[in-house]
């Protein structure tokens, strides 16, 4: 397995702390302090996972995770200092694995870390998976969705969350049974994150439902229905 982790920070001791501490689990840490190095790097070095902090002078941790996932779907930890909603909701928007908020205890972030790339290395030795519906077609193999044929972008945890809802259609699950599945049973986030990706999906899919839909069940959580 790849263990080289790519962290992203403008704050040179914080880099520089998760480097050395990283660095003795076993793991090769190379650092960026601004998005444009962060980018470059990312491309020359291919690491397994990013680590990123939001606010950066210049190119902030939003645009560089937009562009990581232009071409990639590794994995991405956030960091904020904030620790707002706003701040956490449009990072997963964005195709974020994960968030942490500053200051945050360095044994947690590798706790995180190796979830997230558990979770990645399982995906990998996946076979080939792809469900079909009418106007509707996932590919988990190679993170496609098409929408009457069309490709259509998006974030990988998205398109996992709407697989596994389409693999039990008609299945009523929690937001807790969700977060197990689809994030993983060590997910240190809160059940918000799933409204949030449900809200995205249901975007996205407005007007090709049909003989499915993406339905919620007041009181209990979501289900993907399939009409008779």
């Amino acid at each position: 397995m790849n263990n080289k982790i790519l962290a992203v920070d403008d704050d040179r001791h914080i880099a520089e702390l998760i480097k050395l501490y990283f660095e003795k689990d076993g793991f090769s840490v190379i650092t960026a302090h601004d998005g444009r190095t962060a980018l470059d790097l990312f491309k020359a070095e291919s690491p397994s996972l990013v680590i990123l902090d939001i606010m950066m002078p210049g190119m902030d941790g939003w645009q560089v995770c937009r562009e990581i996932r232009r071409i990639s779907t590794i994995p991405i930890i956030m960091l904020t200092a904030k620790g707002e909603t706003f701040d956490k909701v449009l990072g997963l928007e964005l195709g974020a694995d994960d968030y942490m908020v500053k200051p945050f205890d360095t044994k947690e972030l590798l706790a995180r870390v190796k979830a997230v790339l558990r979770r990645s290395e399982a995906k990998e030795v996946t076979t080939d998976k792809e469900l079909v519906f009418p106007n509707l077609t996932i590919n988990l193999s190679n993170y496609e969705l098409k929408l009457d044929g069309k490709l259509v972008d998006l974030p990988p945890k998205e398109l996992e969350l709407l697989y596994f809802l389409a693999s039990n259609p008609n299945r009523v699950f929690t937001r807790e049974q969700l977060l197990e599945e689809v994030w993983g049973f060590d997910y240190f986030g809160d059940s918000r994150t799933v409204d949030v990706h449900i809200k995205r999906l249901r975007e996205k899919l407005e007007g090709y439902e049909d003989s499915w839909q993406l339905k919620t069940v007041w009181g209990v959580g979501y289900k993907f229905e399939v009409h008779a």
